[in-house]
C-alpha cells in the first residue's frame, strides 16, 4: 500500500481515535482479549486497563506463536499503546531448543493474575493455553502486567514438560483471602482450587470438579463450550464463557458465538444460569418478527467482563475476512446489577454489536472513520458459516495483513488495511450510532466515502433509522458510483438534505443497488460527514 498516496486521495480531514469497534487497531488482530485494571508500573497511583488475549499472525490458522499485550488509561480508552511481545515459549528449563525447526509453541487463549505478597510486592501469572501436549498447563510470572514472562512450572522430571491440570482456555482467579482458583476445559468444565505456592497445581487435600457448569452434550441451561474466565462483583462469583445455543434459540441457528455467565456464592458452585453478555451475529428483529443475523453468521468467541472507571464492559471479539484466522477486539458496554448475600441474583445487561466501542455517546459526524467499523453488513442472500470458513454474498472486511512495527505504525494505516469489499446490489453496510446533535442547526451536509471503484454502475443511498425506507429509514441523499470510474482510489461526495430535526444517537445506513447483481460496486476505505458549504 502507498500510505502517502492513499492518505492525499482519501483528504482525510481528521484522524479517529482508536476508541470505536474494533478498538486496537485495523491491523492488529488480537482475540480472546481478557482485560485487567492494573497499576502502571510506571506511573505509581495511575492504572491501565491491559487486554492479554492470543495473536491470529499465523494467517491460515488460530493465534500465533507469541502473545503480545496492549492497553490504555483507564481514563483515556482511545489511546491504546502497544506494549509488546509478552511471551514466546522457545526454550525448555535447560535452555536448550523445544522444536528441532527452533519455532516457539503456538499460544492460544490466555489468562492472567495477580497475587500481593506480604510486603506488597505485585506478581503478575500469565496462563498461555500452550498447544504443545507436553506444556498444556504452563505458566509464567513476572514482575510487571506487560511482562517479561518466564515460565515458572517445569516439571523436574522432564526439562520439556510442565506440571499441573490447566488444560483448554485456562481461567486463574485470586480471592480476597489469598486462594486459588483455576477453570478450563472443552465442551465440559473443569474447575480446582490451586496451590498458592506454585500457582499451577491443584491444592493438595482437594480435588478437580468435573462439569462445574453443564457441558454442550449435557442437560441443563449452560452449554459450556469454552473461554473460562471468572470475575469477582461484591460478594458473588460471576463465571463468564463462550455458550453453544441451542437451534432455534433466539430464532436462529445453533452456534458458539456468544458470551454467556453463571453466578455463585462460591468459586467452585453450584451455579446459577444468568443469560446473554453478547452476541457476535448482531441480531436484529425484522417487521414481520423474523430473526436476522446482520453480522457474521456463526464463529468463535471468547472475552469476560471488566469494570473500568466506574462503568462496565464486555470484551469480545468479531471475525474479519472469509474465516476464523483473522479476529479482532471489540468491546461493548454493559449494565451489572448485584443482590449481595446468599442466593443473591446477579443480572448482567446483553450487550450490544455495535461500531461505538467506547465512544458510546455516539460516532462524531465530523470525524473521519475507517469503513471497516460498520457492524452491520448484509448482502442479498444470507451469509453462510461453515467452519472455519463464511461466504457472503455481500460486504465484508478484507483483511490486509502489514508488516510494520506496532510501535511505530502511521496513523493513516488505519484507513488502509481493511477495505469493505463485496459491495453487491443489495448489500447493506450499517453504523451505530452517529451522534446527530453534533450537526445541530444543520440542515444540508455532504457524506464523504473514500473508495476504489469497481468497474459497474452502481448507487448507495445513505438512510438513517432503519436500512429501508418501508422500515422506518430516512433517506438523505445519493452516491453514484460510474462504470467509467478510474479502478484508483477516490473521494465520492454526495449532498445530503433534511439532516435538520435529527437528533441524539441515530444508526446511519448505507444501501448499495447495481443493474449488475453479483459484482461489487466499490471497495470502501473511509466514510466521514462534513457541512455543506
Amino acid at each position: 500500500l502507498r500510505r502517502g498516496a492513499a492518505l492525499a486521495a482519501f483528504a482525510l480531514s481528521a484522524l479517529a481515535a482508536d476508541a470505536v469497534n474494533p478498538y486496537l487497531p485495523l491491523w492488529e488482530f488480537i482475540p480472546d482479549g481478557e482485560p485487567y485494571v492494573f497499576e502502571d508500573p510506571d506511573n505509581p497511583g495511575k492504572y491501565r486497563v491491559y487486554i492479554y488475549g492470543s495473536h491470529d499472525s499465523r494467517v491460515t490458522d488460530y493465534c500465533g506463536r507469541e502473545q503480545v499485550v496492549w492497553s490504555a488509561p483507564v481514563d483515556d480508552l482511545g489511546n491504546w499503546r502497544y506494549d509488546g511481545v509478552i511471551l514466546e515459549v522457545k526454550y525448555d528449563a535447560d535452555g536448550d531448543l523445544l522444536a528441532a525447526d527452533g519455532r516457539p509453541d503456538v499460544l492460544f487463549a490466555p489468562d492472567v493474575t495477580m497475587t500481593v505478597d506480604k510486603n506488597g510486592k505485585k506478581t503478575y501469572y500469565l496462563y498461555p493455553n500452550d498447544q504443545d501436549w507436553g506444556r498444556n498447563s504452563l505458566v509464567a510470572s513476572a514482575d510487571r502486567p506487560d511482562g517479561p514472562f518466564k515460565v515458572i512450572n517445569w516439571d523436574p522430571k522432564n526439562p520439556k514438560a510442565t506440571v499441573g491440570p490447566l488444560a483448554f482456555d485456562p481461567a486463574v482467579f485470586v480471592d480476597d483471602d489469598g486462594r486459588v482458583y483455576g477453570y478450563w476445559g472443552f465442551e465440559r468444565s473443569y474447575a480446582a482450587e490451586m496451590d498458592p505456592e506454585t500457582m499451577a497445581t491443584v491444592k493438595p487435600g482437594t480435588q478437580i470438579v468435573e462439569d462445574m457448569v453443564s457441558g454442550r452434550y449435557q442437560e441443563g441451561p449452560f452449554r459450556f463450550f469454552e473461554a473460562s474466565s471468572m470475575r469477582k462483583i461484591d460478594d458473588k462469583y460471576v463465571f463468564i464463557y463462550s455458550r453453544w445455543t441451542e437451534n432455534g434459540e433466539f430464532g436462529l441457528p445453533d452456534t458458539n458465538y456468544t458470551l454467556a455467565y453463571a453466578y455463585s456464592d462460591n468459586p467452585l458452585g453450584p451455579f446459577t444460569y444468568g443469560g446473554t453478555i453478547i452476541d457476535g451475529r448482531g441480531r436484529d428483529t425484522l417487521p414481520d418478527g423474523a430473526v436476522v443475523h446482520t453480522a457474521t453468521p456463526s464463529g468463535n468467541t471468547h472475552g469476560s467482563i471488566c469494570e473500568i472507571d466506574g462503568k462496565w464492559y464486555v470484551f469480545y471479539h468479531r471475525q474479519a475476512g472469509l474465516n476464523e484466522f483473522s479476529r479482532q477486539a471489540m468491546v461493548a458496554p454493559i449494565e451489572v446489577s448485584v443482590e449481595k448475600g446468599k442466593g443473591g441474583k446477579v443480572t448482567i445487561s446483553e450487550g450490544e454489536y455495535t461500531s461505538e466501542g467506547f465512544e458510546t455517546g455516539g460516532l462524531d459526524l465530523f470525524k473521519t472513520y475507517p469503513a471497516a467499523i460498520a457492524c452491520y453488513f448484509t448482502g442479498p442472500a444470507p451469509s453462510v458459516h461453515s467452519w472455519p470458513e463464511v461466504v457472503y454474498p455481500g460486504p465484508y472486511f478484507q483483511p490486509l495483513r502489514c508488516e510494520v512495527n506496532p510501535a511505530d505504525a502511521p496513523a493513516s494505516l488505519q484507513f488502509e488495511c481493511m477495505p469493505v469489499v463485496n459491495t453487491t446490489d443489495g448489500s447493506v453496510l450499517g453504523y451505530k450510532y452517529f451522534n446527530f446533535d453534533t450537526a445541530k442547526g444543520t440542515d444540508d451536509m455532504k457524506i464523504i466515502l473514500g473508495m476504489m471503484p469497481r468497474g459497474i454502475d452502481g448507487n448507495i443511498d445513505i438512510l438513517v433509522g432503519a436500512p429501508s425506507e418501508a422500515r422506518g429509514g430516512k433517506k438523505l441523499g445519493s452516491v453514484h458510483v460510474l462504470k467509467s470510474d478510474a479502478l484508483a482510489k477516490t473521494v465520492k461526495t454526495a449532498l445530503l438534505k433534511g439532516v435538520n430535526g435529527i437528533t441524539g444517537k441515530q444508526p446511519v445506513f448505507l444501501v448499495f443497488s447495481s443493474p449488475e447483481k453479483d459484482r461489487s460496486i466499490c471497495d470502501l476505505y473511509t466514510i466521514a460527514f462534513s457541512r455543506f458549504n
